[in-house]
């Protein structure tokens, strides 16, 4: 469904994100209603990385000038991200039309981050690291966002005391301050007990203002770790590694200005790819970057689907009738990605024999489940360990989605059943994926957007 008329995008941005706020009415909540089976062709514009757009704009509060990102995309989670920024003092500025996005963090007069935001966006707890090495004390609430586990920030923690800083938790209020009189962190060796990406990037923008050298062991390697190093280094900062599992950084006294393009979004990129694989058909997606998908593209060659690398930055993926069974383990950059074991789960639902999925990143992340099942998919799971037994074809059910790419693989499901599936969860997907209805109508899926809050306005004025 085209985006109404007579609200502008902001405002649709603002009720998305009253709408994922836990305490909402229901009567707040949209659905998508899903006509299946589907017959996808055509092809579809990749956005701008979500997840290289939110630390992106947390590293802009390093420099005392204006940085344009270019390629933002327009999702409940920028708009709440550009929030926690202004609420630092930073001035926004979102060019929808042009996917642009302008900040000016000159000036930065507030270094505490408003609970009301964080707790809906996990993202914005990296502004603790720029804002630390910035002002010399940051005071951020511990960060929510999807209910897939837990996520503690005690990496984040250990890494910024490495640097000299002292950091206590109360009532829930991450507390960081810069003692010594210079107010300035110190470079340090640092090894991160697990390769978390949020605490590489976290540490690695805080030591870019750090007085010497500061060593990352044991970093993440994901393709957004690198694309934020690209990015605090055409602002001026001295890192090297960055996509390799040692990354050192030789702080510098200042960031400048920067004009920066975010990278496609390797999991929007993704779930197209099974969207034309869970359907039988014949799409093509760019911008790419065909080695940020190897590990996704890896596991759709071996059910049976055909891509073709058609340019630098495009893929093909054409019809497979059949289909057949994979087993998946996620795990960090180079393999297999968490966030891509739903809607990969939506495809082996449908391939022939039984596919066996373990999920090592999060250990809730499989409330999928159940809702697949309804639709006709035989799932059985045992801790984060789930057995997929393929069955010959999805039915349409009423689902609910219970995070943003559990959302996903429901509606990649739909696409695939026989019949009407009526979806709930459209304040998950309205994070991660902009206009994914519209996207997907483009190709000739069958889906509508009902907004219920239209439904129950017209309801009460007839009464």
């Amino acid at each position: 469904m085209p985006l109404r008329k007579d609200r502008t995008i902001n405002q649709q941005l603002h009720s998305i994100v009253e709408s994922d706020n836990p305490e909402s009415s229901p009567v707040n909540q949209s659905t998508l209603k899903i006509l299946g089976p589907s017959c996808l062709q055509g092809n579809i514009n990749i956005g701008g990385a979500k997840n290289s757009a939110l630390p992106a704009m947390a590293a802009t509060l390093l420099s005392s000038g204006v940085c344009r990102l270019r390629q933002v995309p327009c999702l409940a989670d920028i708009n709440i991200m550009g929030q926690v920024l202004s609420a630092l003092g930073a001035k926004i500025k979102h060019n929808t039309n042009t996917f642009t996005l302008d900040i000016d963090a000159s000036i930065i007069n507030n270094s505490e981050a408003p609970y009301e935001l964080v707790r809906q966006l996990r993202a914005s707890f990296f502004a603790i690291g720029p804002i630390l090495a910035r002002l010399g004390v940051a005071r951020i609430p511990l960060p929510g966002g999807c209910a897939i586990g837990a996520r503690p920030v005690d990496l984040h923690v250990k890494g910024l005391q490495a640097l000299g800083a002292e950091v206590h938790i109360e009532h829930g209020m991450v507390n960081a301050y810069i003692s010594s009189s210079k107010k300035k962190l110190r470079g340090a060796k640092i090894y991160l007990d697990y390769p978390s990406v949020g605490a590489t990037e976290t540490l690695m923008m805080a030591a870019t203002l750090a007085e010497g050298e500061t060593i990352i062991e044991n970093a993440a390697q994901e393709p957004e770790v690198e694309d934020l190093a690209n990015l605090c280094i055409a602002m001026g900062a001295n890192i090297f590694g960055a996509g390799t599992k040692t990354i050192v950084i030789s702080g510098v006294p200042k960031l400048h200005s920067v004009d920066y393009t975010i990278i496609p979004d390797r999991i929007e990129a993704g779930t197209f790819l099974i969207a034309g694989a869970i359907t039988n058909s014949d799409i093509s997606i760019s911008p790419v970057v065909p080695k940020h998908l190897s590990a996704v593209i890896s596991k759709l060659q071996s059910v049976g689907v055909k891509i073709i690398q058609e340019t630098s930055d495009s893929l093909h993926i054409l019809p497979s009738k059949i289909l057949k069974s994979t087993d998946i383990e996620t795990q960090p950059y180079p393999g297999f990605p968490t966030d891509m074991q739903a809607p990969f789960m939506a495809l082996l639902s449908i391939c022939s024999g039984s596919s066996y999925i373990t999920e090592t990143v999060f250990e809730n992340r499989m409330r999928h489940v159940s809702e697949l099942n309804r639709m006709g998919a035989n799932i059985r799971v045992k801790g984060n360990n789930a057995i997929v037994q393929g069955v010959p074809k999805l039915s349409a059910a009423p689902v609910i989605g219970s995070d943003l790419r559990a959302s996903a693989a429901l509606i990649l499901a739909a696409l695939a059943a026989e019949g009407e599936t009526i979806f709930q969860g459209l304040q998950h997907l309205n994070r991660g994926y902009e206009q994914l209805e519209v996207k997907l109508q483009k190709l000739g899926a069958k889906l509508q957007r009902v907004d219920l809050v239209e439904e129950n306005d017209i309801s009460q004025d007839s009464i």
